[in-house]
């Protein structure tokens, strides 16, 4: 499926990171169009990237990255501007694509993404599925674009709501993580940028061990624990405090708020 000329409504962190996956596929600037409600921020993307904010209708496909909130009013903005032939991609957390289907009309082509911030190092984790329309060069040609992005993955819909709360929050599970143990270490008489470096570097380690190890997770935490040693003291305070159910229950919140959103 060829698709040249992109749309970016909703000019966010994330609508930035898309321009830069268009980019990695071969898309100019000159090749996107961007439409964003905040003006100042529209003209730093259009200075910094070489898009444009003309009309949608030239556009072969649209990619919504505005607040879910913001969907009914952006619709009924940009609707006559979208035609049957136009691929509708949507970033919106929460969203179910017979929404915009029903919002746009029936023959709405919609492809729901569930993408993370990473995604602006192209780094990102995406999960993908189609909606009632959809054709399946339409999930295609959004694999395809998000693939050089990082990892993508093609779900049933009915699972988008779980994936927003692994994935696509995902991102802010270990950055929380990582200031804890960053604030940990000064506690314990570490200067903050000898901490960050400390930090930093154990976790790009741990997930290159992870990605690279051939190895699950469970095995390389057991190679790191040697019997009563500090690390089994540490891991043995997290399992007092019931690790895996704060886990659980910490994404079981986002995964409800997400279909919250849904509804």
């Amino acid at each position: 499926m060829a698709i040249s000329r992109v749309a970016i409504v909703g000019a966010g962190v994330m609508g930035e990171a898309m321009i830069h996956a268009l980019n990695r596929i071969g898309l100019k600037g000159s090749e996107i169009t961007i439409k964003e409600k905040r003006e100042e921020r529209e003209e730093e993307l259009i200075a910094r990237y070489g898009v444009s904010n003309g009309e949608l209708k030239r556009s072969q496909a649209i990619l919504l990255a505005v607040k879910p909130q913001d969907l009914e009013k952006t619709l009924s903005e940009i609707g006559p501007e979208i035609s049957d032939s136009t691929l509708v991609v949507s970033l919106l957390a929460g969203i179910r694509s017979a929404r915009i289907e029903n919002l746009l009309g029936a023959k709405a082509r919609v492809v729901r993404v569930m993408p993370n911030t990473p995604l602006l190092m192209g780094e990102g984790m995406t999960a993908i599925s189609g909606g009632k329309s959809a054709k399946g060069e339409d999930v295609t040609w959004v694999e395809s674009l998000l693939s050089k992005s990082g990892a993508t993955l093609v779900l049933d819909e009915e699972l988008m709501d779980a994936v927003t709360a692994t994935s696509g929050s995902g991102p802010a599970y270990f950055f929380g993580f990582v200031e804890a143990m960053i604030n940990a270490a000064k506690r314990l008489g570490l200067k903050e940028e000898d901490a960050k470096i400390l930090v930093t570097q154990t976790l790009v380690g741990a997930a290159k061990m992870v990605v690279e190890s051939g190895k699950d997770a469970r095995t390389l935490r057991e190679n790191v624990t040697s019997p009563n040693g500090t690390t089994a003291a540490a891991l043995s305070l997290f399992d007092s405090k019931a690790w895996d159910e704060i886990v659980y229950e910490a994404m079981k919140a986002a995964r409800d708020r997400s279909q919250e959103l849904s509804n």
